[in-house]
């Protein structure tokens, strides 16, 4: 795992020296992405200078090292992830031109040789990996900016007075010195309805997100950045998967799964440095953690926090499954105190307003896991491809049994379940939980029910969707001068319709809750202590089956991931992981009343958000103020809120 930089100039004949500088100047504000090594090259004829910082990996030695020259000199290199199946791709290359005079054994230098094989094109489609890169083709003086296929690796780019600057992550453009970072408010309003900024768009004017499966090209002779295309795309092969389905019994779909995953996992374990895997003890993680286990000739390391709240703490599941496989398991277990020190350094490690609160956890885990290994799987990804979220069944059965009530009773209904609060609903269902099945024990059920409100006053499935993914519904009531942008989730023409309420919304989730949320919460949170994350869930070959499999053997009888249940059980016993979803979260709800209460009241003040200007304070402020009694709970919305005047106040410093 890496960061990358590079600036383009339209300027050609800069002065190579000024311009290296200045790279490598972008380069040192990743250095948390690459402690192990820095590199800078540059063609001030073009204007072009690529930078790079390294953590070492694959291949430690200096062979290792970027910015990398292909060996035909041609092309130019500098590349932030892993290409997996790097070694079968060096077999395929030796078959057609001999046993080949490698450098190392790096997959960067196995990237170069392939696309000067190849070409790009025909070299993307031959990797099996995450990465974000860089590639100068010094023949026809041709940039090349390319994003993995699901979004792992992060990559901004954008236009500043003439020049392109691109970077892993926000905080290297800032030190150009044409950086002017104007707020986009436009994208703030998009930030209060999901939580994160959805690509393409960032927090700031003129600087965008390479959206997942996409690449650019910049044509030296033109000057012209070309429209981000797709070599992969979300929405065909959730198309493709659908028409084609694999027509087999639930055994063999079982072994085919099975086989894909443990091929992912064998590939993903291969690295020079200590590995291990972060273990929460539900489906996904311990699914990883297992097949890990198993191709393993000791055990592995494997990791997990615990907290001392109710409600919150998942260590003692962790605990039991670790003991089952046999891994040598490390667990910490977090005050308040500790979890509530990670917060002032969310800004910095996001760059953007991010409003994910188990991105604390997330934080929190990387940095105990770091002080033993180097890399760490994780199991995110299980639940947008086999139907783990709650909502994939319980609102596509309600809205199978609500959807065709006149509206005006289906209002009726919505008013009663939201005159009583969501604390009080919640007080109410634990009460009654004893006497409930196991599947209708939920986490903040006084939540879903004020969410079950909204899908009764939807007028149409897609509404219901946009309503179960937002908080604010109507930011641009809230966001001063804003007008919200369309989506994929807001814009029926940029995805396939399917016929399956829940395939479209596990296609939605795949395309921009994942990217965009989990995926940079977990590449961020990890790389801010220079630890390296592997998804084997996201291996694009798994994902590709996971869209073939019918959606009778993910959900079931009320129940998600049933068809990777039906795997896990060959290594894990039922009982060891049979218990409600519970979420990475933290008790943010009971914080703002209590410890960062006075933290908060000093971000959310009226005359500060009146002099600042983003925000309406009046709907903030009574959310505050209801937030505080008790009458409701509104930790999320005014989470947002919080992240975003903590990431101004710490733009402003």
């Amino acid at each position: 795992m890496c960061g990358i930089v590079g600036v383009w100039s339209a300027d050609p004949y800069c002065d190579p020296e000024a311009l290296s500088t200045l790279v490598s100047h972008m380069g040192e504000a990743l250095v948390h992405r690459g402690p192990d090594d820095s590199g800078v090259w540059c063609d001030s004829q073009a204007g072009l200078a690529l930078g790079h910082r390294r953590l070492a990996v694959l291949d430690i030695s200096s062979a290792g090292h970027q910015p990398m020259i292909s060996s035909c000199g041609r092309f130019v290199i500098v590349f932030n992830g892993e290409i997996y199946n790097h070694a079968a791709v060096t077999c395929e290359l030796e078959q057609l031109n001999g046993k080949f005079e490698w450098q190392g054994h790096s997959d960067t230098e196995v990237i170069l040789e392939a696309i000067s094989q190849w070409g790009i094109s025909a070299a993307l489609n031959r990797f099996v990996g995450m990465f974000a890169l860089a590639l100068w083709d010094r023949k026809h003086k041709r940039l090349h900016l390319v994003r993995d296929r699901l979004g792992e690796k992060p990559f901004y780019y954008g236009w500043k007075n003439g020049t392109l600057m691109f970077a892993s992550e926000l905080k290297a453009l800032k030190c150009h010195p044409l950086w002017t970072g104007e707020i986009d408010r436009d994208a703030l309003s998009l930030f209060l309805r999901y939580s994160y900024v959805p690509a393409p768009y960032s927090i700031y004017k003129g600087i965008k997100k390479l959206p997942p499966g996409q690449w650019l090209q910049l044509n030296h002779s033109t000057d012209q950045l070309t429209r981000p295309r797709s070599y992969w795309s979300a929405n065909n092969i959730a198309e493709a998967g659908l028409a084609h389905p694999f027509n087999a019994s639930e055994k063999d779909t079982r072994d085919e799964l099975e086989r894909l995953l443990l091929e992912a996992v064998k590939g993903q374990m291969v690295a020079d440095v200590p590995l291990g895997a972060f273990l929460s003890g539900g489906i996904d993680s311990s699914t990883i953690t297992a097949l890990m286990q198993t191709q393993s000739e000791r055990p592995v390391r494997t990791f997990t926090i615990g907290f001392h709240e109710d409600g919150y703490d998942e260590s003692r599941h962790a605990s039991a499954v670790a003991k089952h496989l046999g891994t040598e398991h490390t667990e910490l277990y977090v005050t308040s105190k500790q979890a509530q020190d990670v917060i002032p350094r969310l800004p910095m490690l996001y760059d953007e307003p991010f409003g994910d609160s188990s991105q604390i956890p997330t934080f929190l885990i990387s940095e105990l896991a770091q002080s033993h290994v180097t890399v760490a799987l994780s199991g995110d990804g299980g639940d947008e491809l086999f139907g783990g979220y709650n909502r994939y069944f319980w609102a596509s059965n309600l809205w199978r049994k609500v959807g065709w009530v006149p509206m005006p009773l289906r209002t009726a209904m919505a008013s009663i379940l939201t005159c009583i609060s969501p604390s009080s609903w919640s007080l109410m269902a634990d009460k009654i939980a004893h006497l409930m099945p196991t599947q209708y024990h939920f986490t903040n059920p006084g939540d879903k029910l004020h969410k079950l409100a909204e899908i009764l006053t939807a007028r149409n499935r897609e509404m219901v969707y946009l309503g179960l993914v937002s908080l604010w519904k109507n930011p641009s009531d809230v966001v001063l001068g804003a007008t919200e942008p369309m989506t994929l989730v807001s814009d029926s023409t940029q995805r396939p319709s399917l016929s399956d309420f829940e395939n479209h919304m596990m296609l939605l989730d795949l395309a921009t809750y994942l990217p965009d949320d989990i995926l940079v919460k977990v590449d961020r949170a990890a790389m801010g202590v220079s630890l390296e994350t592997r998804v084997p869930f996201l291996d694009h070959r798994v994902v590709e089956f996971a869209w073939r499999i019918p959606l009778s053997m993910k959900i079931r009888n009320g129940q998600g991931k049933w068809i990777l249940r039906q795997v896990l059980y060959q290594y894990i016993p039922k009982e060891l992981i049979e218990r409600p979803k519970m979420g990475f979260g933290i008790p943010i709800d009971k914080w703002l009343r209590g410890p960062l209460r006075q933290w908060a009241e000093a971000l959310l003040d009226k005359e500060r958000l009146v002099r600042e200007g983003f925000f309406d304070p009046n709907s903030i402020r009574q959310k505050w103020q209801e937030h505080l009694s008790g009458k409701r709970a509104w930790q999320h919305y005014l989470w947002n809120i919080i992240m975003f005047q903590a990431w101004l106040e710490a733009e402003k410093k």
